[in-house]
């Protein structure tokens, strides 16, 4: 941290030995940019506010998701007007749509508050039961990564779910005996992108289950130039179209790709708007293709045109070729290629199709010889 020194320039002091000293230089006083950065470092809870005030309070702000919003209004409506809590919630679907902040929108609109925790952090029962005592009347619970319960704690979901009551046992051998405690009647919202992995007794005390779909361009370009007026970033529709079309169809990657347009355009255009052309020069700086595609993403393709011919195959030859991890080749970058078009799942392989090779600037095969080869 920078020390800014008021006192004039002084006469060199002679040390213990006698021997005069050099004086010591002043500090030169830092920039308002430097200000503005040791200010952040030193309030990281400035930075947690500025990344909370991008998720919206009112289901009404929420942009996307119009039939997930229509059951989710009417259910509210329908808790509120009978004085109820409302029905446990399930949200899957692909990560980065929005699951924890609806959560966060059903607390605030249902005026109550909202615990949020990851099924990996509660390991053993007292974890999960020590959430649940806590709880005020109606509150809401949500468990992110639903499906990685441990099996004890999802049993102790079971009573708690459907009669609001925590069993606990108490002693050992013998003298065990089982307690029953009261809960307070709660809403739990689970989150999960990996629904099948759930087990039925589960899934089946949930009133409401409803999936989440990947956003079109016409409902993530206003999510971009919403989250662009929060971070007082000038931004032309063209710039948000730019950022949008290169998303994947997800808000969070969406907000991700302004923020490194915003540093480019505050370092190399000394602040000026966001373009569809600026956006387009520093998005290709980072490997961001106007399909969404990046750099890895484009290698697993190339790979299997240029290597392979465009013929099936398979994961691990794959991943031995280009170097990645078989599970996250299969994971991370597999389900957005076949979503778009790009690649085939066949039962001898994987095999890019005719939009991949013409997207990458080759000239693609007669689609029927390449399934036969």
């Amino acid at each position: 941290m920078a020390i800014i020194s008021s006192k004039q320039s002084q006469k060199p002091e002679p040390d213990k030995n006698g021997v005069a000293q050099k004086p010591k230089q002043e500090r030169s006083r830092p920039s308002e940019a430097g200000e503005s950065l040791l200010k952040s470092a030193a309030n990281p809870e400035e930075m947690g506010k500025q990344e909370e005030s991008l998720r919206p309070q009112k289901l009404a702000d929420y942009i996307g998701q119009k039939d997930l919003k229509d059951v989710l209004e009417i259910a509210i409506k329908a808790a509120k007007a009978r004085k109820e809590t409302l029905d446990h919630l399930l949200l899957y679907g692909p990560p980065g749509l929005g699951k924890t902040t609806m959560a966060l929108i059903l607390a605030s609109e249902m005026g109550v508050g909202c615990k949020i925790t990851t099924a990996p952090a509660l390991e053993r029962p007292r974890d999960i039961a020590g959430l649940l005592v806590n709880l005020q009347p109606g509150d809401v619970l949500f468990i992110d990564e639903i499906h990685r319960l441990p099996r004890v704690t999802e049993e102790i979901l079971y009573p708690a779910m459907e009669d609001f009551r925590l069993d606990i046992t108490i002693g050992k051998g013998q003298s065990a005996r089982t307690r029953s405690i009261p809960l307070q009647r709660f809403t739990l919202v689970g989150a999960t992108t990996r629904v099948g992995a759930l087990t039925s007794p589960l899934r089946d005390r949930f009133g409401i289950i409803q999936r989440l779909r990947f956003y079109e361009l016409e409902e993530l370009t206003p999510i971009v130039k919403r989250t662009a007026e929060i971070l007082s970033t000038p931004i032309t529709d063209d710039g948000a179209i730019e950022i949008a079309r290169r998303a994947r169809g997800t808000p969070r990657i969406a907000n991700r790709l302004l923020r490194r347009v915003r540093d480019y355009v505050e370092v190399k255009r000394k602040g000026s708007a966001i373009t569809g052309a600026i956006a387009s020069e520093a998005l290709e700086l980072f490997n961001v293709d106007p399909c969404g595609l990046d750099w890895t993403d484009r290698r697993l393709l190339t790979v299997m045109i240029e290597n392979f011919s465009g013929k099936p195959v398979g994961l691990d030859t794959l991943a031995a070729a280009t170097g990645e991890d078989a599970q996250t080749i299969e994971e991370v970058y597999e389900p957005y290629l076949l979503q778009i078009g790009y690649l085939q799942r066949t039962p001898r392989g994987r095999i890019p199709t005719p939009a991949a090779w013409k997207h990458l600037g080759y000239q693609p095969p007669d689609s029927q010889l390449a399934l036969l080869h």
